[in-house]
């Protein structure tokens, strides 16, 4: 491999910006971004009264949070500005981490009410390790309760406690409500548009200094697909110039090379990948013309094959086992069934998830898959049962590792917001959870509890906690690192029902058995030997018989017979049916169903 070059001269792009927003989930990231393309007039009509319109995927919409990360473009004073949406939750954080090579600045928002928040820590970190300078955003100032002196003395707090250099502590500070499509730069001060805030990032944000006239490097950084030109490659020309139509050639991993043509040039402008003959360094494009690149991936001219440092992420915490559907009702729903289609599924996940791994197991029909969270692991499945995808998802288990010699687990910072009657229930059960309780603040009837606890000990804990909290509780977690091993933790401290027999419930059989349970099922569901159909009260799992009808004779009673009124069955999400299980049972994933199961579905079986 040729040596770089050291003597091509470096000049800043003062017509170009590259900028992330980054923040705590529901802060305001993609409202403030519908903003900015509304103020700039990238907006097209016919989307000027959406909402969130970063957010184009149908689970993004339905669960209201971003999981992928996205880039457009606006121009406004002569700049073109690049800005990348990203997630808020922690679970999606490699989204973030993969994205902050991209830009030379970053956007931080902070709610003028919630304030810094466990995942306004994490994203400020990578951003600050980036070496990226931030322009912090109050948004939310519109809202009557903000305190936003506060707030602005919590960020400052926090980039003092991660470190921050003194060019980063003196960031400008814009107050903002993305709502109303409204900035300032004094709080009190009267708010009209976006422009005080494009200002401070044509005033703040600095431009990228590249080499144009070196050889061509570009890193792959997303990837996406279309249908009609194939697989598009995301990322940043870090020097030179691209054409579309050229020949240049990728450096893999092992460093092997790999020539290819350029087949099309795509660069953002709005919600539009608009085709262009030609980019330079510092800008964000989008390549066509290879299928085989990996994130992380160097693009360059052929006679110059440098490659540069490839994206690191932190490591997944948390690990599920998928294997192939073999209960009595397989095949049925499902379009893709077989442990071959499964797994090369799950490996194109890998390519363009770089938070994701997947490794083969022993058998051939089990695939062991590792992520940052439930959450991940949850939208990973939906995705999967949409495509038509039919498969089994083991318990999550977290992944201990060795540090300094010592057997460490995953912890993480948790903020529980809730009302001041629910806060000795949510100390008591975090407490039998190993969780450490580190701040506690009172806020107009509403009680702020700060925790730390085991990854481990949070499975399943997000029902619980909306019981406790009478649905008023608001729950935010994210990964703070890795802590000596708590010991073991309390398991599920009641039983399954599990159903005897293949057939469909009665209302009969079920009108029994709902005394001594909490149903999952309801009358005239389909059922098998085995299918957990309910949640015992008492510890210790009871085989019942839920297809049982009553029996018919020709003797009438004297008194009238019993109303049978059933409880409606509680409905399990994936995320809290990963919670539930045992690791003797399996949550069985179609595209129109979620069975809890047992492994071994003979109850005799079960029993020896």
């Amino acid at each position: 491999m040729t040596q770089p070059l050291t003597d091509s001269p470096r000049a800043p792009r003062k017509d170009v910006r590259n900028l992330a927003i980054i923040a705590h989930v529901d802060h305001g990231k993609t409202t403030l971004l519908d903003g900015l393309l509304r103020q700039t007039g990238a907006l097209p009509p016919k989307h000027a009264a959406a909402e969130r319109v970063m957010d184009r995927e149908d689970l993004e919409r339905e669960r209201g949070i971003t999981i992928h990360a996205k880039n457009t473009a606006i121009d406004y004073e002569g700049v073109h500005i690049h800005l990348v949406d990203t997630p808020g939750h922690a679970d999606f954080g490699g989204e973030v981490e993969r994205v902050l090579g991209m830009v030379d600045a970053v956007l931080l928002l902070a709610c003028a009410v919630e304030g810094v928040m466990p995942q306004t820590r994490f994203v400020l970190r990578k951003a600050l390790a980036h070496g990226l300078k931030p322009i912090v955003v109050v948004n939310k100032i519109d809202r009557p309760e903000q305190r936003a002196a506060e707030v602005l003395d919590e960020v400052f707090d926090l980039l003092v406690d991660l470190g921050a250099t003194d060019e980063q502590l003196d960031f400008p500070v814009v107050y903002a409500s993305a709502k109303e499509g409204s900035a300032s730069l004094d709080p009190e001060g009267p708010r009209k548009d976006l422009r005080p805030l494009l200002d401070a990032i044509l005033e703040h944000a600095p431009a990228p200094v590249v080499d144009l006239d070196g050889p061509l490097q570009f890193q792959a950084m997303t990837l996406d697909y279309d249908d009609f030109v194939g697989r598009l490659v995301i990322g940043r020309i870090a020097r030179g110039r691209m054409r579309r139509g050229a020949t240049v050639v990728r450096v893999g991993e092992s460093g092997k090379l790999e020539s290819f043509r350029i087949s099309k040039l795509f660069g953002a402008y709005g919600l539009d990948r608009r085709e262009i003959e030609e980019a330079a360094a510092g800008d964000l494009v989008v390549i066509a013309g290879i299928d085989t690149i990996d994130i992380g991936d160097t693009v360059c001219d052929p006679a110059h094959p440098e490659a540069l440092p490839r994206v690191a992420v932190d490591p997944p915490t948390v690990r599920v086992r998928f294997s192939v559907n073999n209960s009595p009702f397989s095949g049925r729903e499902g379009k893709f069934v077989t442990s071959r289609q499964i797994g090369e599924r799950l490996r194109r996940e890998v390519l363009g998830n770089v938070s994701i791994q997947v490794e083969n197991t022993d058998s051939p029909e089990v695939f062991e898959v590792a992520g940052r969270g439930e959450m991940q692991i949850g939208v990973l499945i939906e995705t999967m049962r949409r495509e038509g995808y039919e498969f089994s998802v083991s318990r999550p288990e977290i992944i201990l590792r060795e540090v300094e010699g010592q057997r460490c687990e995953p912890v993480e910072d948790v903020v529980a917001e809730v009302p001041e009657a629910s806060t000795g229930s949510v100390m008591e059960k975090l407490s039998q959870r190993k969780g450490r309780l580190t701040h506690m603040e009172q806020r107009s009837g509403t009680a702020v509890l700060q925790f730390v606890v085991p990854s481990r000990g949070l499975f399943g804990y997000r029902s619980e906690f909306l019981s406790d909290t009478r649905g008023e509780g608001v729950l935010h977690r994210t990964v703070r690192g890795y802590e000596p091993f708590t010991g073991e933790l309390p398991t599920r401290s009641v039983g399954a029902i599990v159903a005897t027999e293949v057939g469909e419930t009665t209302a009969y059989a079920l009108w029994k058995i709902q005394e001594r349970a909490d149903l999952f099922v309801g009358p005239g569901v389909p059922v098998y030997e085995g299918q957990i159909v309910g949640q015992n009260r008492r510890p210790g799992d009871m085989d019942v018989h839920v297809c049982r009808s009553k029996k018919l004779t020709n003797i009438r009673a004297a008194g009238k017979d019993e109303s049978m009124v059933l409880t409606p069955p509680r409905i399990h999400s994936i995320e809290t049916a990963l919670g539930w299980i045992e690791d003797d049972e399996l949550l069985e994933v179609t595209p129109q169903s979620l069975r809890l199961r047992k492994k071994a579905l003979n109850a005799s079986f079960r029993k020896r």
